[in-house]
């Protein structure tokens, strides 16, 4: 698997709310988060929710400023990115308020926009985008991972 698969899941999610978790499998606000997270992935069947390990990516996540964990990402169709922000237990409010205003349907004009521009830019620099990624599967969570 290689990180153009983020790409290719933001492209093929049409309309859908994507949901990206970036995690560290050591980080204890992580693993605290990740049950009341699953627990709202859930109860929303029509989102994607995906898991990107910031330790087996963390030249991707730089590139994309992810700097602290748990850190979340809210991408939709051709608006692309939605919102991004850091919650833990104590502001889990944080994420369900984004749910809940990003996570009602609605449909939008044009293909999906996935990453910014620039975060393509960033990524495409540092070699870590195919142009021959294919999406395998669509499965409610995914993981991540860079093989060097």
């Amino acid at each position: 698997m290689h990180s153009a698969k983020l790409v290719d899941s933001l492209s093929n999610a049409g309309d859908r709310l994507v949901i990206i978790d970036f995690y560290s499998p050591g980080c204890g606000g992580c693993k605290a988060l990740h049950p009341k997270i699953c627990q709202l992935a859930e109860s929303d069947p029509d989102s994607i929710f995906l898991k990107v390990n910031y330790e087996e990516l963390k030249t991707m996540c730089h590139d994309l400023h992810i700097h602290v964990l748990p850190f979340f990402r809210f991408y939709r169709g051709a608006q692309g990115k939605l919102c991004s922000f850091s919650c833990t237990n104590a502001t889990i409010n944080k994420f369900k308020d984004a749910l809940t205003r990003h996570g009602s349907e609605w449909c939008s004009l044009g293909p999906a926009k996935g990453l910014d521009e620039s975060e393509l830019l960033a990524l495409a620099s540092i070699g870590l985008l195919s142009r021959n990624s294919s999406l395998d599967s669509q499965q409610r969570f995914e993981e991540f991972v860079l093989y060097v």
